[in-house]
């Protein structure tokens, strides 16, 4: 982050099939992000949006009885769906076959060639059409079957034009070395590294088989390899994402750029190669997640081993399954996606321990005083100083994009919460006059603890944590990180009882 902006990506989608759960993963966790941003004080600009060319999407389309663009626009159109089921803040939705697009994507490799960087070549390799990437021979499955989709590859050759990969080995090794964290987590750091220590082959960047995509701006006999095109939606979209407004020189490099381990070699091997070659900054952090995994196997729309994420949101809600999957799955690591796990998460914690605090909370407050909340007696420091402990280690594991530890060092508050409730027992101080200014105490201190949960954990459950300030009698848009501070909330607010946060679900999303 520089001068109080925030650029952040997700990978763009292949509209090849449908969404599921690991499209939702990436899109959650980076809403997570640039929401945590945005309480910072900072101004965000977060990217998503679909890939829509290629040799794979021309064959899904002949299979379903579409044009190319057809098949496009009506999965393009699900993915953009979807980011409004997971409540993702992005800021723009970028196609592939946004005509802006394109026309930035011929100008930018048109310089690469002209500057020498692109030449004519003949190719041979082992391809795989899910993949749209060649395989050498070592890398492949036994029976040749691509390592990645486990379906045989085949030998493909053409004349076609190439990228000097290998010319960049050494200066991206340099920046490797001058950046050790640039890549993380560490491992997959040290993996990238080892692929282009190993040496780098000059990469095909265009295909003379395949009629839907970019044509080469000087052989349009040819289109420009899908990877290529894709990679450069981070830098196309700031040129034309608000209409009239050139927002390159406001947000580049990106700050953050998040992807699943399967597309690391085009991320930070690739990607910063042709940035290198075309004299443009290199994103400042790759965050490389792991899998969301399904009886132990990567989710596929090739093998047809997914989740599907709609079930669960309509049953549970979707602060639900984005609480679960940024809990569950450690950011950087793969993680499983049970159903029994998701049902025991929302149950215990969702449930139990945040929506029944909430009710208890606001039910004593609206039976022992009316509804107001007392004014704060200054007794119980110990509390505050825990809500400044959780805001602080939040702020932290979120900079280092341990998510799932930051809400770990909130829900730690939330448990403590509840044991006050059964220690201060106040429905027995409310037996005692003489005890009132501790039974106000402890009103205070409840209200006040929920109210910084609820904006700590408002990047997580934005719906949620919006409803748990307005029972609170506060302000649901008041949510900076600033306002978690201990008294900083509306002095005497009323409550609102407003029913189960986190209702029982009877049968189990399927």
């Amino acid at each position: 982050m520089a001068d109080g902006r925030f650029y952040l990506t997700t990978p763009i989608y292949y509209v090849n099939a449908d969404p599921h759960i690991g499209h939702a993963y990436t899109t959650i966790m980076a809403d997570i992000l640039a929401r945590h941003h945005r309480q910072l004080g900072e101004e965000v600009f977060f990217l998503t949006g679909t890939d829509e060319h290629g040799g794979k999407i021309a064959t899904s389309a002949e299979r379903e009885g579409r044009t190319p663009r057809e098949h496009a626009d009506i999965l393009s159109a699900r993915f953009r769906d979807l980011g409004g089921l997971l409540d993702a803040t992005y800021d723009f939705f970028i196609r592939t076959t946004d005509l802006e697009h394109e026309a930035e994507v011929a100008r930018i490799f048109q310089g690469l060639h002209d500057s020498g960087d692109v030449y004519k070549g003949s190719y041979g390799g082992w391809y795989c059409s899910a993949s749209e990437a060649f395989y050498a021979e070592g890398d492949l499955l036994e029976g040749r079957l691509c390592p990645v989709h486990k379906t045989p590859v085949e030998w493909v050759e053409e004349e076609n034009w190439f990228f000097r990969l290998s010319a960049y080995r050494d200066r991206l090794l340099e920046h490797y070395d001058a950046d050790p964290g640039w890549v993380q987590p560490q491992a997959r750091y040290n993996e990238a590294r080892r692929m282009i220590e190993q040496g780098l082959d000059d990469l095909s960047v265009s295909r003379a088989q395949v009629e839907w995509g970019v044509p080469v701006p000087w052989d349009p006999e040819q289109t420009i390899y899908v990877w290529i095109d894709a990679l450069l939606n981070y830098r196309t979209a700031l040129g034309y994402a608000r209409p009239g407004e050139d927002l390159v020189e406001r947000f580049w490099p990106p700050d953050l750029q998040l992807m699943a381990k399967d597309i690391l070699k085009f991320h930070a091997v690739i990607w910063p190669a042709m940035l290198m070659a075309a004299g443009l900054e290199l994103p400042r952090r790759l965050m490389i997640h792991g899998y969301v995994l399904k009886g132990g196997e990567k989710m596929s729309k090739t093998t047809g081993n997914v989740v599907d994420p709609f079930p669960f949101i309509e049953s549970y809600g979707i602060d639900a399954l984005r609480y679960y999957l940024a809990r569950e799955v450690r950011f950087g690591e793969d993680g499983t996606f049970t159903a029994e796990g998701f049902e025991g998460r929302y149950s215990q914690e969702l449930a139990n321990e945040l929506g029944n605090l909430l009710n208890r909370v606001v039910s004593m407050i609206g039976r022992y005083r009316g509804g107001v909340v007392p004014p704060d007696g200054g007794a119980d420091g110990e509390i505050a100083g825990e809500v400044s402990a959780a805001t602080a280690s939040l702020t932290t594991a979120f900079e280092r994009l341990d998510v799932s530890r930051g809400i770990e060092d909130v829900w730690r508050l939330v448990q403590r919460l509840n044991r006050l409730v059964e220690q201060r027992a106040p429905w027995t101080l409310a037996k005692d006059p003489a005890r009132a200014g501790e039974l106000d105490q402890t009103l205070h201190t409840l209200a006040e603890g929920l109210r910084a949960v609820a904006i700590l954990l408002w990047p997580v459950i934005p719906g949620s944590a919006e409803s748990i300030l307005a029972a609170l009698g506060q302000d649901p848009a008041a949510v900076a990180i600033a306002d978690a501070a201990w008294g900083a909330g509306r002095p005497g607010a009323t409550v609102a009882p407003s029913g189960q946060l986190f209702p029982r679900v009877e049968e189990e999303a399927a």
